[in-house]
């Protein structure tokens, strides 16, 4: 069927709202699913009644517009986000380096695509799915600015022979996710005789999360960049220049500046104070657009007067079951790192530490982070692999005469990566894939690896 207008086809995309893929579904298709990819062919050939095809051009050529029908999800505490990323195009490192971004590959399949949301549940047939939502998506042209700096990002790198080392985590909005089922399998480059991963553009899953809450539960999300400042500047350097002004102030000082109670045992502050700086009003860094389609997490540390940090960094907690069944690239871990970026809220303290001594630290910058790909396939993983071999092996557990120790990948590992407890005490258990139950353990950075993150 061909759609002449964009009225007519988002109207026919409408119809299709409430409903579920089995009511969709006249060829029985549905039936033979076994990937969530293939409900898209529902949607081609029983909704909008055109073959199914893997031709480059937009599914509706005559407008220029592009179908995708992506999954969210609901989450414990009631909100919504995406499922998943959203897939775009192969790229092919010998062309893309010869386009501009107004010519790209990936603005050409993406400037105007229509996007059917349906909710992912775990526990209910593929056929039960439900279309919630479709909309016709253009960027707008703050995120376009966002989006031309990450496309510029993975083209440098393929300029200097380094495809091979493109991260998700690179980039803000547009990643290049690695594509194939088979991890071995290798493309060449132009500029470097190492092969590198196939890759695709695509759109974070945080990116999409905003679109999901923004057509399904429109919330109020705060933009600290006024209108054309992304296309000047990057986000770091924006960040830069709003928080630099109070660089060697004391986070009392920064906590009487903006009115927030001076806790150091609340959590919260130090972001709060961080969003008030940067003229979010709700004081909650979360609530700012950037970061939230960024998929940027905070941390802050606390150098000591020599530069040195007293504690190790944390990850999150390593699940045992999972861990002993997962392959490196679908685990949290890797995940957290190839896909995550992080602002370090960096401060340093003028006195040395004494014990039970209350000192006030100073607000020494910002570093926004994500660690480089060899670092991820190099130190990180061989953490990862050792801790699923004793895993797997059975963990052993020998008492002391201060608790109980292990032989799980500690602080000498390898300098950057290692587990360690984190846990409320000795009774905060869990289970092993053995029977055995260990003190709650975590995935931790190094405090050597970070003061050379921050030293760099």
């Amino acid at each position: 069927m061909r759609y002449e207008t964009i009225q007519e086809l988002m109207d026919k995309a409408r119809e299709a709202e409430g409903k579920t893929f089995g009511e969709i579904d006249t060829t029985g298709r549905i039936k033979n699913v076994r990937s969530k990819g293939a409900l898209g062919h529902v949607i081609e050939e029983s909704h909008f009644g055109y073959p199914i095809n893997s031709d480059a051009r937009p599914d509706f050529e005559e407008l220029g517009i592009e179908l995708k029908v992506t999954p969210f999800k609901k989450n414990k505490n009631g909100t919504y986000s995406s499922k998943e990323r959203l897939v775009l195009n192969m790229i092919d490192y010998h062309n893309e380096h010869e386009y501009s971004f107004e010519t790209s590959s990936f603005l050409s399949k993406a400037t105007s695509m229509l996007i059917m949301l349906y909710q992912y549940e775990p526990n209910i047939p593929i056929d039960d799915y439900r279309i919630y939502k479709a909309f016709l998506n253009e960027f707008s042209e703050e995120d376009l600015d966002v989006m031309r700096q990450d496309w510029e990002t993975i083209v440098a790198k393929i300029k200097r022979g380094e495809a091979h080392l493109i991260s998700e985590a690179d980039t803000m909005y547009l990643s290049a996710c690695t594509k194939g089922a088979n991890g071995s399998v290798v493309r060449s480059q132009p500029f470097s005789e190492q092969p590198a991963k196939p890759r695709a553009f695509s759109l974070k899953s945080s990116y999409m999360s905003g679109l999901v809450r923004q057509y399904l539960t429109p919330e109020l999300m705060e933009s600290i960049a006024s209108h054309g400042e992304l296309k000047e500047m990057s986000l770091e350097q924006l960040l830069e220049e709003r928080l630099s002004p109070h660089y060697g102030k004391t986070l009392l000082d920064l906590c009487e500046e903006t009115g927030i109670p001076y806790n150091p045992g609340n959590k919260a502050m130090i972001p709060r104070v961080m969003a008030k700086l940067l003229g979010v009003r709700k004081t909650d860094l979360s609530s700012i657009e950037e970061f939230a389609k960024a998929n940027i997490k905070f941390k802050t540390i606390a150098r000591e007067p020599d530069g040195n940090l007293r504690e190790h960094m944390s990850f999150g907690k390593v699940d045992f079951e999972a861990l002993s069944r997962e392959a490196w690239e679908e685990s949290d871990l890797y995940d957290t790192f190839a896909e995550q970026k992080y602002l370090f809220l960096i401060f340093r303290y003028d006195e040395k530490y004494v014990s039970k001594q209350k000192r006030i630290p100073r607000f020494e910058g910002i570093r926004l982070w994500n660690m480089p790909l060899e670092t991820i396939d190099g130190e990180v993983k061989s953490m990862w692999l050792e801790t699923q071999a004793v895993v797997r092996a059975g963990v052993q557990l020998t008492p002391m005469k201060r608790g109980v120790k292990n032989n799980l990948p500690g602080a000498k590992f390898n300098r950057v990566a290692h587990v360690r407890s984190k846990a409320a005490d000795g009774q905060d258990k869990v289970r092993l894939p053995d029977g055995q139950w260990i003190t709650k353990q975590s995935f931790w950075l190094d405090k050597s690896y970070i003061r050379q993150i921050l030293d760099a």
